[in-house]
């Protein structure tokens, strides 16, 4: 008996160098290791909202281009006296004009295109940034969910492993006269138990794997970077000064702000009025003289003087300039709370991996110990057993946590791009 009892006990020693051996030949068991940078790369090329965005670059740049070119000229052509009565029935007295009508334009309506132009390429090369960190958090979080889903899959191979090494006890105890069959029967109800937690958590895996794949286009055949679960900061973050400034958030309200004044400029241009000159040569058909005519219009404003739009302009520069602030106010409270999270995330997976996973590992290795010389009965090791699954699971909760907020962290403090990078 005693025997059997070392045996057990060097078994259960080995439970967290198995766990540790288990994650070590996950990453080198099937190849290269597929980070969480190269699932961004990945993602960032096939993801149709990258698409979206770059084509929205270029459908900014092509409007730059409209917004500098000036207006076409018009050729013009008219006959004056024919088919009329006496002296000019039919062509004999006939005046032919040729000319070429040329807008110019006044009041700067062109460089105030241009600059609206400007300001709209800027928001869209924004809004691809924008775009880009939005995919970096998402498969951030799809990435901490496989991690996740991997390391509760080794938690519930190792808990069933450890319902196997408790049934088997539970069976030499029984066959040696020293507990009821009642014991072995609970046993074994606890490795069906987890027979099926290993399999649900395999179905996961697959699961996670798969939104993954999906998310960035590409199937994941190779191992994921299971240690970067366990990555956290030396200590928690000390208290931190919430600031907007900088940030893609603001840079895009204030893109916003700068295209409205860019149409601010652009509605009073419009109020000066353009000329158009035409210049053209007639010919007298009575005579067969040549001469020259010139042409000058001019719209005159009496229905529409430009107040309209320009207030309308100018509402709109009003309403880009309040959503600024409230766009800043709103950025400082998301940052403080995702900072305040992240802190408290890491604080609970520091705890969760450190004194509380060596609580209940200690827990369940005394348990065991005495279940088998018979000081603790059956239900002392169960809910041991229990206690220590529950905090393993826990744990891996809480690293995803941290790790999910800290990715909310850095997409809200990402900072913008720098003009013309």
């Amino acid at each position: 008996m005693h025997r059997i009892i070392a045996a057990v006990l060097a078994a259960t020693s080995c439970v967290a160098i198995a766990q540790a051996q288990e994650i070590n030949e996950a990453q080198h068991s099937e190849g290269p290791v597929f980070t969480l940078d190269q699932a961004v790369v990945a993602a960032g090329g096939s993801a149709p909202a990258a698409e979206a965005a770059e084509a929205g670059v270029r459908a900014a740049e092509a409007a730059r281009t409209v917004a500098g070119l000036r207006p076409n000229p018009q050729v013009q052509s008219q006959i004056e006296n024919v088919a009329g009565s006496g002296l000019y029935r039919g062509l004999r007295q006939a005046e032919t004009t040729v000319g070429v009508s040329l807008p110019i334009e006044l009041g700067g309506k062109r460089s105030a295109r241009i600059a609206v132009a400007d300001a709209q390429t800027q928001r869209a090369l924004l809004l691809s940034a924008i775009t880009q960190a939005d995919i970096r958090v998402q498969v951030t979080q799809l990435y901490i969910d496989a991690l996740a889903a991997e390391r509760r899959l080794i938690t519930a191979r190792d808990q069933l492993r450890i319902a196997q090494e408790a049934l088997n006890a539970a069976k030499v105890r029984v066959q040696a006269g020293r507990a009821s069959p009642i014991e072995e029967q609970r046993a074994d109800v606890a490795r069906l138990n987890a027979q099926a937690g290993r399999e649900r958590a395999q179905r996961l895996v697959e699961a996670a794997r798969a939104n993954l794949a999906r998310r960035i286009g590409q199937p994941v055949t190779g191992e994921l970077d299971i240690a970067a679960l366990d990555r956290l900061p030396p200590s928690t973050y000390g208290p931190a000064v919430a600031t907007s400034a900088g940030t893609l958030a603001l840079a895009a309200a204030e893109a916003d702000l700068a295209v409205a004044d860019a149409g601010v400029r652009l509605a009073r241009s419009q109020r000066v009025p353009d000329l158009t000159i035409g210049p053209a040569i007639r010919r007298l058909e009575a005579t067969n003289d040549t001469v020259a005519v010139f042409s000058l219009s001019i719209p005159i404003p009496l229905f529409n003087f430009g107040k309209a739009a320009v207030a309308q302009a100018s509402a709109e520069r009003s309403r880009a300039e309040a959503q600024r602030r409230v766009t800043a106010l709103d950025v400082e409270q998301a940052i403080t709370d995702a900072q305040a999270e992240a802190d408290n995330a890491a604080t609970t997976a520091r705890n969760a991996n450190g004194p509380a996973l060596a609580a209940a590992r200690e827990a369940a290795r005394i348990a065991r110990i005495g279940y088998h010389e018979g000081k603790f009965g059956q239900l002392d090791l169960l809910d041991a057993e229990r206690t220590l699954a529950d905090t393993r699971l826990a744990a891996i909760d809480a690293l995803a946590a941290y790790q999910n907020a800290k990715a909310r962290l850095e997409r809200l403090t990402a900072p913008a791009p720098q003009q013309g990078n």
